[in-house]
């Protein structure tokens, strides 16, 4: 519900196609192809039940377009819920930060690398300052293409946190997403074909939205900006 272009109390309906989709921003997005358009942003997104599930925030555009093309995103109520309760209380929002930029890995990248798993986040790059940086995580170092995708080689895999299986970015924004500043994550990773565990200790996402992160892209996510391959997690 919104008022795109100025056309007041305009309703629009579609489906939901994804949960926790990453766009860069680290957060849990919802996907919709329930048309979004400026004046839209930042109205209600509601299910069938009359329910605020969501709040418009963003589309993607293709081509020169800069309107809906079907695919819109919105916040979930949950992450509104809880980033009105910090305001609240604190006038100042802070989100769990990882110090990551990351890709789902796919079947296809793991032969091509000859990974010894098919599934899980290839870690790409590492910010050296942040929490997993300090923690010991590492990135990619060799630039590899696979098909159409450009990827980092030789960085860790991660395949658990907290001991549950992880099979994309999705999975890993959510679980940073799920987390607070200052909680610590087990990562299992696997290093060279050997599997250990590190421990990363969350810190506060910087200001900057230049900064890598996934927690999102999302680590997990976003978690701060992280930028996927083309082709990776979507």
């Amino acid at each position: 519900i919104g008022s795109p272009f100025g056309l007041e109390n305009t309703v629009t309906a579609g489906i939901v196609s994804a949960k926790a989709r990453d766009t860069g921003d680290f957060l849990p997005f919802i996907q919709t192809d329930a048309a979004i358009n400026p004046g839209n942003s930042g109205g209600p997104l509601i299910n069938s039940d009359g329910e605020v599930i969501g709040v418009n925030s963003q589309i993607a555009t293709g081509g020169s377009s800069e309107g809906n093309v079907g695919i819109g995103f919105a916040i979930p109520v949950n992450t509104v819920k809880d980033v009105v309760e910090q305001l609240k209380a604190d006038g100042s929002v802070e989100h769990a930060y990882l110090g990551i930029s990351a890709a789902t890995l796919s079947p296809e990248v793991s032969d091509a690398l000859n990974l010894p798993v098919d599934s899980g986040v290839l870690v790409q790059e590492v910010t050296q300052d942040g929490p997993s940086g300090q923690a010991g995580l590492k990135g990619g170092d060799e630039e590899v293409t696979v098909g159409a995708v450009q990827v980092k080689a030789g960085g860790d895999i991660i395949t658990a946190i907290n001991g549950e299986d992880i099979s994309s970015m999705d999975d890993l924004i959510s679980k940073v997403n799920e987390s607070k500043v200052g909680d610590t994550l087990t990562l299992t990773v696997l290093r060279d074909g050997d599997s250990q565990d590190i421990d990363v200790t969350l810190g506060a996402r910087p200001d900057d939205s230049s900064s890598s992160d996934t927690s999102s892209s999302q680590d997990g996510g976003s978690q701060d900006q992280q930028q996927l391959p083309p082709g990776f997690g979507q």
